[in-house]
């Protein structure tokens, strides 16, 4: 059999602002150039310390289990219940969205006993709400998105919450893929028990990894499960050993996606959460103000709209016809709408690196030009 023949790899410089992943800084594209070493390499060891270091600043807290696990977002996801999860457990999930319902899924194979407290896409869950389906029901976790993906909310009031879900004993999951590093993430101070996300949205990290913690009551739990996790590459028990202080090999982790995230979430310290959050505010809103006055208007109402990933409606055009566009003619990458959204919204990502004054006139400029005449 003859060997196949390809040429060089070559890919687009693309304009990404569409839901993931985001523009990655040539300083993370450099760091991932270094040459690999081995995964207990004292080298290694501390490049994992200074990581851990990192994300705890990211998601402001002081949780010791908190690390990078190695897959992307949903790989993330799955940690965060499978740990915590035993069979027959009653687990909550609010759905108001696709990943809610890639959380309910989820939580299902694992044996769990779901039950989907619903909002419409693009609607966000009063505290008392779920208030209220906790004190009906004796549930052992509740998992809610902050910053759903697939519509553009994002949700507030979490420190409410996680302060209704303690009173009746449950743990708080906290999905926050799309708001880590581009929204207020506040672990501590909103008293969130666990949250993952993932590096190729607001941290500006090729995908590949996802940043999880687990505070005191999520490893109470872990610790006292009957049953063992039911996903061996996951298992926090485990996993938590390589990333502790014994450093006990579990898999070979992706050393150049660590050295990645590692560049990457300095760049976040030293930019500052505060700044950050504020220069993704300032660009959404410009975003917002010019999609108004071409007639795209914001899909979501301005109190739980989500600066990094903007929804908008779409006047009378072909959805994909424009966005192909878009990307053939300008080079600029966005998303449409998926499920009861499919052909009715676009999804606008300005997420970390991506986040920038000069993308949003670009995007604008284009999206002008390409309106339909007459």
């Amino acid at each position: 059999m003859k060997a196949p023949a390809f040429p060089d790899l070559q890919t687009s410089p693309r304009v990404l602002l569409g839901p993931g992943p985001s523009m990655v800084p040539p300083r993370v594209l450099q760091a991932m150039a270094q040459p690999p070493i081995g995964h207990l390499d004292p080298e290694f060891l501390k490049i994992m310390g200074e990581t851990q270091s990192l994300l705890r600043y990211a998601f402001q807290t002081d949780n010791s289990l908190t690390i990078p696990v190695s897959g992307t977002g949903s790989a993330g996801m799955e940690a965060a219940l499978c740990n915590f999860i035993e069979p027959g457990d009653s687990v909550l999930v609010g759905v108001n969205g696709y990943f809610g319902e890639r959380l309910v899924e989820m939580a299902g194979r694992y044996g769990a006993r779901v039950d989907r407290l619903e909002r419409p896409w693009g609607e966000v869950f009063p505290p008392d709400e779920i208030g209220e389906a906790v004190r009906r029901k004796a549930y052992k976790l509740v998992a809610v998105v902050h910053a759903e993906t697939s519509t553009g909310t994002l949700q507030p009031n979490v420190a409410e919450i996680a302060s209704a879900v303690h009173r009746h004993g449950a743990l708080l999951v906290l999905d926050t893929v799309t708001s880590l590093g581009g929204s207020p993430v506040k672990i501590d101070e909103w008293d969130v028990d666990i949250a993952y996300s993932g590096t190729q949205k607001c941290l500006s990290c090729p995908p590949g990894l996802a940043p999880l913690t687990v505070g005191p009551r999520g490893r109470e739990t872990l610790r006292s499960r009957k049953t063992k996790v039911g996903n061996w590459y996951l298992d926090l028990t485990l996993v938590e050993q390589y990333w502790g202080s014994e450093r006990t090999y579990h898999h070979t982790a992706p050393i150049n996606m660590n050295y990645a995230l590692r560049e990457a979430l300095r760049l976040v310290a030293e930019e500052g959460l505060e700044a950050r959050w504020a220069r993704h505010r300032a660009n959404a809103e410009l975003l917002w103000a010019g999609l108004e006055n071409l007639g795209f208007p914001p899909f979501v109402p301005l109190d739980h709209r989500n600066p990094t990933l903007t929804t908008c409606s779409i006047p009378a055009l072909d959805d994909a016809a424009f966005r192909r566009s878009l990307l053939n003619e300008y080079n600029i990458e966005i998303a449409g709408g998926f499920g009861p959204l499919k052909g009715r919204i676009f999804r606008i990502g300005l997420m970390g690196f991506s986040s920038r004054r000069e993308n949003v006139i670009l995007l604008l400029a284009a999206m002008k030009e390409l309106m339909p005449r007459g």
